[in-house]
Parts: C-alpha cells; sequence; structure tokens
C-alpha cells in the first residue's frame, strides 16, 4: 500500500478525534439529554475550550480536501516518491499537533504549526504538477 493512502486512513482517525473532542467539550456544557436531542434550542455561547475545540475541527475540515486531492492525486497518477510521502506525513504530524495547541489556546506556535503542514502538502502537490 503506497504510504500516501496510510497517511488518509490516519487523516481519518485524527478526524474522528476532532470530532469526539469537539462532541465531548460541548456535551459537557450542554449536557447529554442536548447532544441525544435534535439540537433546535437556542444555547448559551461555547465556553472557551469547547470553541476552540470547534475552530480546530472547522480548519481541519477546511484543509483535509486539499490533503486528499493531493495524496489521492498522486496515487493516481503514478507519482508517488520519497518525496510525497515526506510531504504527506509532515501535513499529517503538523496536523496531529496542531489540535492540541489550538485545545491549549496556544497562538503563535500553533500558526507555525499549520504552516509547516502547509508546507508539507504544498510539497506533494508540487509533485503531483510537475511534468
Amino acid at each position: 500500500m503506497p504510504a500516501e493512502i496510510e497517511i488518509l486512513a490516519y487523516a481519518a482517525i485524527l478526524l474522528m478525534a476532532h470530532v469526539f473532542a469537539e462532541g465531548h467539550f460541548k456535551t459537557k456544557q450542554y449536557g447529554a439529554r442536548w447532544n441525544m436531542g435534535a439540537r433546535d434550542e437556542e444555547l448559551p455561547p461555547l465556553n472557551p475550550v469547547a470553541g476552540r475545540l470547534g475552530r480546530a475541527r472547522a480548519n481541519y475540515m477546511e484543509t483535509l480536501p486539499v490533503a486528499i486531492i493531493a495524496l489521492l492525486g498522486v496515487v493516481i497518477a503514478g507519482k508517488t516518491s520519497f518525496w510525497t510521502a515526506l510531504g504527506g506525513w509532515v501535513w499529517l504530524g503538523a496536523r496531529i499537533i496542531y489540535l492540541p495547541l489550538y485545545w491549549a489556546g496556544v497562538p503563535v506556535v500553533r500558526t507555525l504549526v499549520w504552516a509547516i503542514g502547509l508546507a508539507g502538502i504544498l510539497l506533494v502537490l508540487g509533485v503531483l504538477l510537475a511534468g
């Protein structure tokens, strides 16, 4: 199995971690009844941790489709290489580190880690688009 597919499998697990972490803290704030209900009622604003986890998930959801396109693209195009695997692992590693940084509210380092992840996926796209 190409490393790029393995990276996508781990990316799916990371997505579940985002969803479950956010859901846990929302349920902690709003209660199990809210979690199992239709969620139609107006609610007070989220506490800071639940809010950050929601924003972290949304940010991940903005970058995940780009990673899927890039990583699947190199597999389909037959352009997998050391560089595409490296770029994918850098992206995934940065995204794993990003979640606890956002959770804890760490500002500048979080943005630097995001940029490292972006560089990793740009490396994969570069290989995909190169001749």
